[in-house]
Formats: C-alpha cells, structure tokens, sequence
C-alpha cells in the first residue's frame, strides 16, 4: 500500500489545532490525513479536506438550515448520516483505509456512530475524554478502538500531543497491516460458532472437527454483543456457516437477563439461507447481575447456582422454558431458511445434565414438548438422549452442519 488514507472526524471549530497536529503525525508515519468537519456553529480551526457544508449536505440538510436554529438534536443525526455516506463512498471506491475520531462525549458519540456503520476489519480509533469509562454504547458491535484522551482535547501540550501522535500512528500501522478480514484460507468455509460458558467442552470438540474438516472458525460469547456481532457478520458476507450452538440470548430476552440481544436474534441465518443448525444451549437459565452471593425475591422459588458471586443463574420453570422454545420456532419460522434444531433430552447445558445444579427432567420435557407443538415446517427437529455437550452429540452437530454445507456449494470442505 502506499500512504493510507485515514479520515479524521472532529469538531474543527473547537478540534481544529489538534486535528492538525494529527494530519502531520499521519503524514510522518506514512499516511494520508483527510480531515471531515463535523462542526455546524463556529469557524473551522483547521482547513478541513471535507467541508461542514459537504457533509450536512450529504446528510440530508444545508447547513444554512441547520444554522437558522442550530441545535445538537437536530444537527447530529444530519452530520453522522452525511460523513458516513461520504465514508462510505469512499470506502466503495478504494480511497479509504483507517478512521481516526476526536471527541468529548458528543463528539464521539458522533464519531463512533460513523464508525459503526463502517465494516469490520476497517481501522477505527477514537481518541476520547470518556474512553475511560462505560464505552459499550460507543463500541457496539463493531471493532473500534477507544483511547482515553487523559486530558481534555482542548489545546495542545505535551500530554496531548503524545496522545494524538500515538493515535496517528495506531491507525497508519493498523492501516498497513497485511491481514484483510476477507480472505480465505483457500475454499474453507468460514463458519461462526455461539458459546457460553457452560457448553465450552463441546465448542472446543466441534472447533476442532471443523477444522478438521476444513473450515475455520470464530466463536462468539453469546451474552448480547456477542451475538449481534455474529449476526452482523452474517450480513456483511464473512460467514458462510453458522453452529448456534446457545441459546441464552434468547431466554434473557425474554426473563430480562444480562446476556440479551435483541429481536433479530435467531432471524439472520435464516434470512440469508446460510446452512445453520441450532441447539437450544444455555437456554434453561436466566443469567443476572445481583449484589455478590445475593438472589432476588423473584428467583428464590427457582433452583439456581452462582456462575461467580455477582452472576446469579436461576433455572426456568418448565412453563417458562416452554416460552423460550415457542420464541425460538417463531423466530426460526419467521426466518424461513432451513435449519436444524438438535435437542440433548438429558440437559442443555453442564449445569443441567444429572447431577448438574440445574437438572430439570420436567422442564425439559415440557420444552421438547413445545418444540414439537410450535415447530416450523423448514426446521428439521432431531432430539437425542444426550448432554449437550456429550461428545456424540456435538459431533452430529457438526456432521448435520456439514452436510448443510456440502448440500449448499455442491462440495465438501477441503479437509
């Protein structure tokens, strides 16, 4: 590669001195600013390489406009949406490489916001006064990068500029990087993996099968992001396979629990016709966040253990669990791909196997019931007296999905 285009997203009216500094910190480490103002009130501080004015414009509005009566609310949804089509526009055509971000809380609200609208793999690093803190809204399910400013980004000293110039050369370096995301080992097939905690014995087996097959792999921890991710994943076309293997997203979707994702969850494979099969993992308990060693009044009549001191896991009752597998052949039929549904009858997780904290035959029964009851015509159920985790079943997992696979491209994996 050449000198790598990296955009800098600031406020130049109050960033303007710093986002200089960073063109020349990029400039010396081999790249190429673009600097895109974000400000609307103001004059710039620096001359920006995408104006206010384009931007706005490519949002939607005329700055003028936003001027008449500029406000935060009306003004940034308008900049966010303008840099992101200008970004990625020139993503489209090849001439961007890396995204650098200035900002106090709005300005990286702002910033990162564009960022997550930009693929995987793109480098993405902001530079922010609240970077030290909660940055799950700001990171989303994208890979960004978020560097504690230290000091606020209002002026330059020795602080900050070793800060930016850090930055600066984060980004050139990740830019320069000979890894791509898109790139495939040969033919293998890319496949994407859900995991928790108490179904990694059985990821670790199917991992290894796959790769054994010929695939790769990735693994998602499906508390929430994790699942997101996967599913983003899916529709930017880098996966080409999906073992949902947990569930758990699911149930704290609907019991309120900390690894919820959201209402997409168990559509996109679906929607894609990607080979899936699925398995209801993790999906018998409730995971939530509780004052250490502690059970809300809620859950006291449920058997539960403690995954560590501040994460409780209470077991559904089998009504309750029954309402999961009902959402899940909704979803799954909502969906309209084929998929494989495989079912362990003697637990599906460790915790629930005989002898497991959360061993719950009834609860069970009264799940694979609804199955059977709710099941969609394009999901195929298979039910086996197993653990989910039984290496015998993980691996009919694994064989079922790569029949799937054989059955989409017309050819097995390259083993």
């Amino acid at each position: 590669m050449s000198a790598p285009v990296i955009a800098v997203l600031a406020t130049l009216d109050t960033k303007g001195a710093e986002a200089q500094f960073v063109r020349e910190e990029l400039e010396a480490a081999g790249g190429q600013a673009l600097l895109v103002d974000m400000g609307v009130v103001g004059a710039p501080g620096a001359r920006p390489d995408v104006t206010r004015e384009d931007v706005a414009a490519a949002g939607g509005r005329p700055l003028a406009q936003l001027l008449r009566d500029p406000t935060r609310q009306e003004a940034s949804p308008v900049m966010v949406a303008g840099a992101t089509k200008l970004l990625q526009a020139r993503l489209a055509a090849g001439t961007l490489h890396g995204v650098l971000g200035l900002g106090g809380t709005q300005g990286t609200s702002n910033c990162t916001a564009v960022m997550q609208a930009l693929p995987y793999g793109l480098p993405k690093v902001m530079v922010s006064t609240v970077a030290a803190g909660d940055c799950s809204s700001f990171v989303g399910i994208k890979d960004v990068t978020m560097m504690f400013s230290v000091g606020d980004i209002l002026g330059l000293n020795p602080l900050t500029r070793k800060i930016l110039a850090n930055a600066a050369g984060a980004a050139v370096g990740m830019a320069r990087s000979r890894v791509t995301l898109g790139a495939r080992h040969g033919d293998r097939p890319l496949v994407a993996i859900s995991n928790l905690g108490v179904l990694t014995d059985g990821t670790l087996r199917a991992d290894a099968r796959l790769h054994a097959a010929g695939c790769e792999t990735i693994v998602f921890h499906a508390i929430g992001a994790g699942g997101r991710a996967m599913e983003q994943m899916m529709k930017e076309g880098l996966v080409d396979a999906v073992f949902d293997y947990a569930m758990g997203e699911l149930t704290d979707e609907l019991f309120h629990g900390l690894r919820a994702a959201d209402a997409q969850r168990f559509t996109v494979a679906g929607r894609l016709r990607l080979p899936q099969v699925v398995v209801p993992g993790g999906s018998e308990h409730v995971g939530l966040l509780v004052p250490a060693n502690s059970v809300p009044e809620r859950w006291r009549s449920h058997r539960h253990v403690f995954h560590n001191p501040i994460i409780l896991a209470p077991r559904l009752a089998p009504d309750e669990f029954a309402s999961v597998a009902r959402e899940a052949c909704r979803r799954l039929g909502a969906a309209g791909g084929p998929a494989t549904l495989l079912f362990p009858s003697r637990g599906t997780s460790r915790y629930a196997v005989p002898g497991g904290p959360l061993h719950d035959p009834a609860g069970d029964a009264a799940f694979l019931d609804e199955l059977r009851r709710s099941l969609p015509d394009n999901v195929e159920l298979v039910v086996r007296d197993c653990g989910a985790e039984d290496p015998v079943f993980v691996d009919e997992c694994v064989d079922r999905l790569l029949a799937r696979v054989e059955a989409r491209t017309g050819a097995a994996p390259a083993g």
